[in-house]
C-alpha cells in the first residue's frame, strides 16, 4: 500500500481505457460470435483490436517519464536494480499465467504437476517486461537521442531481418524460424493452428520502440503541458507516421502478429492522436466527469490484468455438465435473450464491469498494486 505518485490525469485515463478494451477484445468468443472490431485480422490487416496491445505497451512507456527521472537520482546501481527485478517480475507472472493452474489429474485420477516441457515461455506479459526492460536501460544509457537512433534502426533492421531471411506469411516467416530453433515447439502459442508465437522473440525488437513512443511523448505533455501547441505537435507527428505506416505497408504490410514495422508506426500514431484528444479534453477543456471510470483501471492495472486473465482460465478449465463455464455463462446468461453477437459483447461488458469493481474497491482503499 503507498500513496498515489504525481501523474498525468490524461494519460491515467489513456492507461485506463487500453485496459477496458483489452479486457473486453479478450473476451471475444469466435469470429462468428463476436463484432469483427473485437477479433484481431486474421493476418495482414489492421482492426480496433489490433491496437490494443501496442497501445499497453505506449502507456507502459508514458510511465517510464514520471519514472525513470526518479530512479537515475538513486545511483546507476539502483537503476539497475529496479529495472532487472521489475523486469523478471513481470516476466514471470506472465510465464505463471500459462502454466496456472499449475496441476491437472493424470489419467489414473491422480493431481499431477502441469508439465514445465509444454509451457508457453513467451507472451503478452513477456513481451510487455522485455520491451519495458530494454526501453529503460536505452534510455538510461543511451539517453533521448540514442533511443531515436535505436527506434530507427530496430525498425530498418528488423524490415531487413524479415526480408531476408524468410517472407511474410504465416509459415514462412523469420520470426517462427528464430523461435522454433530457440524455443521448441512445444513451448509456442499453438493457436493458428500450428506453432507460432504472436509474442515471439524476434517479434520484440520493434515492440521497444511502442515503450520508447510512450516516453517521449508523456515527455511532451510534462514539458509543455496542456497547452495548444502540445496538441498540435501530438497531432502531427500522429499524421505523419500514419501517412509512412501505411506507404511502408505496400512493402512490410500492417500485421499485429507479426509486429512489422509499419504497424508499429501506425499504432504509435493512433495513439498519439488519442492522448492529444484526452489532453485536450481533460486538460485544456476540463472535461472531468466522466474520467473516474478509467482512473479506476489506470492505478492497479497490471494487478486487474492479471486478475482477468486468471478469471477467464478458470472459466474455461472449470465445467458445467459438459460444457466449459465459459460457455455455460454466455449461452445461459446472456446469448438466450442477446444472441451471438451482441450477448457476446454484453458478456465482454459484464466480465470487463466485474473487474472494475475489483478495481474501484481497491482505489477507495486506497490501494495500488505495483511490482
Amino acid at each position: 500500500m503507498s500513496a498515489l505518485p504525481q501523474r498525468s490525469l490524461a494519460i491515467d485515463v489513456m492507461r485506463g481505457l487500453t485496459l477496458t478494451l483489452m479486457i473486453i477484445v479478450n473476451m471475444s468468443i469466435s469470429e462468428e460470435k463476436s463484432y469483427a472490431p473485437l477479433l484481431h485480422a486474421t493476418w495482414h490487416g489492421l482492426t480496433l483490436t489490433d491496437l490494443v496491445f501496442p497501445s499497453f505497451l505506449f502507456v507502459v512507456g508514458t510511465a517510464l517519464a514520471f519514472t525513470l527521472q526518479k530512479y537515475q537520482s538513486m545511483g546507476n546501481a539502483a537503476v539497475l536494480r529496479k529495472i532487472f527485478t521489475r523486469t523478471a517480475l513481470i516476466f514471470l507472472c506472465g510465464y505463471l499465467l500459462y502454466w496456472f493452474p499449475f496441476f491437472e489429474f493424470d489419467k489414473t485420477g491422480h493431481l499431477a504437476l502441469l508439465p514445465l516441457e509444454k509451457t508457453r515461455i513467451l507472451g503478452v506479459l513477456q513481451r510487455i517486461a522485455l520491451a519495458y526492460g530494454f526501453a529503460s536501460l536505452i534510455l538510461h544509457y543511451a539517453r533521448a537521442r540514442g533511443a531515436i537512433v535505436f527506434s530507427a534502426v530496430a525498425l530498418l533492421g528488423y524490415w531487413w531481418m524479415m526480408y531476408s531471411f524468410g517472407d511474410y506469411t504465416l509459415t514462412g516467416n523469420a520470426a517462427l524460424k528464430l523461435d522454433k530453433l530457440v524455443l521448441g515447439d512445444a513451448h509456442m502459442y499453438h493457436g493458428e493452428g500450428m506453432a507460432f508465437d504472436p509474442e515471439g522473440i524476434l517479434g520484440t525488437l520493434p515492440a521497444i520502440v511502442n515503450v520508447l513512443a510512450g516516453y517521449f511523448a508523456a515527455c511532451l505533455v510534462r514539458a509543455k503541458g496542456a497547452s495548444s501547441e502540445t496538441i498540435a505537435k501530438l497531432t502531427l507527428l500522429g499524421a505523419a507516421l500514419v501517412v509512412v505506416a501505411l506507404a511502408w505497408s505496400g512493402v512490410f504490410p500492417l500485421n499485429k502478429k507479426l509486429w512489422t514495422s509499419s504497424y508499429v508506426l501506425c499504432c504509435i500514431g493512433v495513439d498519439l492522436f488519442v492522448l492529444a484528444a484526452l489532453v485536450y479534453v481533460i486538460d485544456l477543456k476540463k472535461l472531468r466527469g466522466w474520467t473516474y471510470f478509467f482512473e479506476v483501471f489506470g492505478r492497479n492495472t497490471l494487478f486487474i490484468y492479471l486478475l482477468s486473465e486468471v478469471l477467464q482460465t478458470i472459466f474455461w478449465i472449470s465445467h458445467v455438465g459438459d460444457l466449459a463455464l465459459f460457455d455455460w455463462l454466455f449461452n445461459h446468461g446472456f446469448q438466450w435473450w442477446a444472441g451471438d453477437k451482441p450477448g457476446s459483447f454484453i458478456f465482454a461488458l459484464a466480465f470487463m464491469l466485474s473487474c472494475w469493481l475489483v478495481g474501484y474497491g481497491l482505489d477507495k482503499k486506497r490501494i495500488f498494486i505495483k511490482l
